[in-house]
């Protein structure tokens, strides 16, 4: 049986976020559990994209931004689409 997809009003809306850190993803997801804990963290819906670019729900933004600010690791750009965080990159 084909599986059904979600309207478009009940998908999880993702913000990318661009950082400026050379820490890995397991220190980076440490950062994150240690400021929003663990339903945090399942509510932002967190997953990496590359090393240093990483999916968030839109409604979570804030909270890791700050999870960031206090381990002292600049969010060099937010962006809703993909293409423009690479745009960054190059």
């Amino acid at each position: 049986m084909a599986e059904k997809k979600l309207k478009p009003t009940l998908r999880e809306k993702k913000r990318y976020l661009y950082l400026e850190t050379k820490l890995n993803k397991d220190e980076i997801e440490k950062i994150i559990l240690d400021y929003i804990g663990i339903l945090g963290y399942a509510k932002s819906g967190i997953y990496f994209i590359s090393k240093n670019i990483l999916a968030v729900n839109r409604n979570m933004i804030n909270e890791i931004k700050a999870a960031f600010s206090f381990a002292n690791i600049k969010v060099k750009r937010v962006s809703g689409s993909l293409k423009k965080i690479k745009e960054i990159i190059k």
